[in-house]
């Protein structure tokens, strides 16, 4: 006989151990330093708790599915509530195709809250003018469609910066160490 009650146990408890685990993994990478081993702390009494069930009964099959089952939604959801949270700050890179300003994306960028700094820079095909942008994760998907409304043909680079320090941003970047 089936015991769904114990296979929910199994699904729910590994679900939120992998949710937990992706969370941390992301709090670790961006430098939360007190947050992340508490995340930690119940991540792993999770684990024990839902290896141990499924170890246990490892003469029914169907346990160790429903395990599998709970590890991948888990991660399914894990990177959504990261991407949701959208933690930390990007540094994005935009060469436009000429230093003309008709466009004025550097202006416009700076009226809608973001630090620009423009330089010009020699492409193949001639000048360019390169525009580095500090922004929180959270406004990213934000800045790139003003980016492309303004000028579709712009070439966009986007990294993570790992430490940040003076300028524009100075009062706004937490020190979360």
């Amino acid at each position: 006989m089936v015991d769904f009650k114990m296979l929910a146990m199994i699904f729910v408890i590994n679900f939120a151990y992998i949710t937990l685990n992706t969370i941390r993994f992301m709090l670790t990478m961006k430098g939360y330093r007190v947050l992340a081993p508490i995340v930690s702390m119940a991540e792993i009494t999770i684990y024990v708790l839902g290896l141990s069930m499924v170890l246990n009964r490892l003469d029914e099959p169907l346990n160790l599915l429903v395990y599998a089952l709970g590890y991948a939604v888990g991660i399914s959801v894990g990177i959504k509530i990261e991407d949701h949270l959208a933690l930390g700050y990007i540094m994005v890179t935009v060469i436009l195709p000429s230093t003309t300003k008709q466009l004025n994306l550097p202006d416009n960028l700076r009226s809608n809250g973001y630090g620009v700094t423009e330089s010009v820079a020699m492409g193949r095909d001639g000048e360019r003018l390169v525009l580095e942008i500090l922004s929180p994760r959270k406004n990213e998907r934000k800045l790139y469609r003003l980016i492309n409304d303004i000028e579709p043909r712009a070439f966009i680079i986007s990294y993570e910066p790992k430490y940040i320090s003076g300028g524009f941003w100075t009062k706004k970047v937490r020190n979360r160490n």
